[in-house]
Formats: C-alpha cells, sequence, structure tokens
C-alpha cells in the first residue's frame, strides 16, 4: 500500500495546504479518515492486496475532515471519507459532501437502519460498516444490574451520587440522547437529562476509558461507555487494563424493550471524487467477511454486514458467550437529525 499519512490540521486552510500531495489517478484513492486506529493500517493492506488499488491517506477528526471538506469544494482530491459518529456522516450528507451511490453488493449487506436514507434516484450518500453499543458499566461489589437495565435507571433517584459520564456534548452523547429523543419525545427525554445531571458523582470529565477506570476506583459506581473502550482493557497486555475490566459489570441496556443505541464508524464516497469506481470499490470491500472480522477482532468493533458474527473474546464475554445482542434500530440518520435540539436540552439543564 502507498503509505502516504497527512495529519489533518483543525483550520481549514493549513488543512488544505497538504492537498496538492496527493494523487489523481484511476489505481489510487485518497481517504480522509477520522479512524485514528493503527491497527487499521492491515485493513488498507487487505484492500490493496485484493484490488491493486492503492491508498494515500489523510488523518483527522470528524469535524476537521467536514470543514476540510467544505473549504477544497469542488478542488478537493478526496475520494472516500471514514467517519466514526452518526451526527458527522449525517452532518456530511446534509451539507452536500458525499456522493450517492448505487451498490447491490452494499444494499444486501448493510441493514437500512446503518445507512442513510435512499436519495432522489436511489444512490445511498453514506453507509456504516461497524458499530460500537454504548453500554453501563457498574461496580460489582454495590450495584446490581437490574439497578441499571435500563438508560432511564441513569436517571433515576435510586442511582442519585454514583453516575460518572463524559461530557454530554461530546459526539458519543449527543448520539445517544438524540437517539433516545426519538425513541421517547422531547419532555421525557429533558426529564431524563435533568435527572443524570443530579445522579452525578462528580462533573462530567474525561473519556470512555476514564469513566470505566473511575468505576473501578469507587470514585463512582456506574458510567457509560462505548463497547470498545471495555473489550480493549478486557484484552489488554497490562494486567492493571485487565484488573479494571475484573472490577466492572457490563450492562446492554433497553434489552426488554427497544434494544442498546450503538454509534456507527461509516464511509462514504466524496462527493467531487476523482475516482469514484475505486472509491466505490473501497466501501465495498468494508462490507467484506474479511474486513468486518477485521473491524471485530482488530478494534473491537461489532460487525453489520450481513451473516457475519464476531469471534472476538471479548465481545462474546460481553454478550455471555453469544457474541450478539438486542440493537435499536432506528435509523442512525434520524438521530442526526436532533443535534441542535439535544444541545439545547443540556444546555437548559446545565449538562456540561
Amino acid at each position: 500500500m502507498k503509505k502516504r499519512v497527512f495529519m489533518l490540521a483543525a483550520a481549514a486552510a493549513v488543512a488544505g495546504a497538504c492537498a496538492p500531495a496527493l494523487a489523481q489517478d484511476s489505481q489510487t484513492i485518497n481517504l480522509y479518515s477520522a479512524r485514528h486506529y493503527a491497527t487499521d493500517e492491515q485493513l488498507y493492506d487487505g484492500f490493496t492486496k485484493a484490488t491493486g488499488i492503492k491508498i494515500n491517506r489523510v488523518d483527522g477528526d470528524d469535524a476537521g475532515i467536514i470543514a476540510r471538506l467544505k473549504a477544497e469544494g469542488s478542488a478537493s482530491p478526496a475520494d472516500v471519507i471514514l467517519l466514526v459518529d452518526a451526527a458527522r456522516l449525517w452532518r456530511g450528507e446534509h451539507d452536500g459532501l458525499f456522493l450517492p451511490i448505487k451498490s447491490a453488493l452494499l444494499d444486501d449487506a448493510i441493514p437500512p437502519s446503518l445507512r442513510a436514507a435512499p436519495a432522489a434516484d436511489g444512490g445511498i450518500a453514506w453507509f456504516g460498516f461497524s458499530t460500537r453499543a454504548r453500554v453501563i458499566v457498574y461496580d460489582k461489589s454495590r450495584v446490581k444490574p437490574a439497578d441499571v437495565a435500563t438508560y432511564a435507571d441513569l436517571g433515576d433517584p435510586k442511582n442519585k451520587g454514583k453516575l460518572c459520564i463524559r461530557s454530554g456534548s461530546h459526539p458519543y452523547n449527543l448520539s445517544l440522547i438524540g437517539s433516545q429523543l426519538e425513541h421517547m419525545g422531547p419532555e421525557k427525554t429533558e426529564a431524563w437529562l435533568k435527572g443524570m445531571v443530579a445522579n452525578m458523582a462528580r462533573s462530567p470529565k474525561g473519556g470512555d476509558t476514564d469513566q470505566i477506570k473511575a468505576v473501578a476506583a469507587g470514585e463512582c459506581q456506574i458510567a457509560v461507555t462505548n463497547s470498545y473502550y471495555l473489550a480493549r482493557l478486557m484484552r489488554s497486555g497490562n494486567p492493571d487494563d485487565r484488573a479494571v475490566a475484573e472490577k466492572v459489570g457490563v450492562v446492554f441496556p433497553n434489552q426488554a424493550s427497544w434494544g442498546t443505541h450503538v454509534n456507527i464508524a461509516g464511509a462514504a464516497v466524496a462527493r467531487h471524487s476523482k475516482n469514484v469506481a475505486g472509491a466505490t470499490k473501497f466501501l465495498e470491500y468494508l462490507a467484506s467477511p474479511a474486513a468486518q472480522n477485521y473491524f471485530a477482532n482488530g478494534n473491537n468493533e461489532w460487525p453489520v454486514a450481513k451473516g457475519v458474527v464476531t469471534d472476538n473474546p471479548a465481545l462474546k464475554a460481553m454478550t455471555g458467550g453469544s457474541g450478539s445482542f438486542k440493537a435499536e434500530t432506528i435509523p442512525v440518520s434520524k438521530v442526526g437529525e436532533h443535534l441542535v435540539q439535544v444541545q439545547q436540552m443540556l444546555d437548559r439543564v446545565g449538562f456540561k
């Protein structure tokens, strides 16, 4: 694989400076990626070996990639966009940054709830290729699983003073809250957020791994995290990490109702791609069993393509050996539509 990796600056003007270095030919695709996982090199190598198409990669965060695409306009060299949040994918679609494509392979492999709604011509603007479950971890010595069986329990007075969570404005939580808004409506969702603020053991801070470690350390008793952060600790070569994972239990919320919220890592063909055929092949490759199993085993994410079941030991252990759980089925594209309303709710209830 052609390994030319550029870091994307937050300011679009700075980010655009490296655009001329990217190739524009039929045997190369330019990938703007928000996936910052060194293990993904194997994924990209697999695509090149299978197709002969080389990859030039630009790394950045979701917001920076969106800003760069807007700044570059029709001059953008990007062919494929990889983002790690449903809300950002929705924003890119609605800002006209993606090119809807038609692919019978992708239509068959990826569930409708994990892709954009069809465009007027039937094309799809983006597809989800892996999911991360938004789970609840708890102190096994002080909390019963029944007390955190649903997301609603996070705001229940029975859990007052027990909750650790990262910023409400982080994309992971914006997506979770957006999904609950879709399920419950605005009044119940805002009441739930007020309850969560009242139940916090500390002000929101840190990332998901920090929340798990806080529960293990006794700083709080329950926390919210994406499943792959817990899986990393479970599979870590560091005994201290594994000790943290041993101290906490995990619940996949709402198994008796609409299912656990999942966020996605997804991809799209860039609106002004100069190699649409190569970009489409890359998306189709991401739906292949080899790539799907790589998402599961390389980064502890849940595969989404039809017929693929994970054999990741940590993911199987979390789910009692089955490797599966009941996930919500609302279209993830609906989550993005609620972003402004969700942020306003967070501001009103003081969820920082």
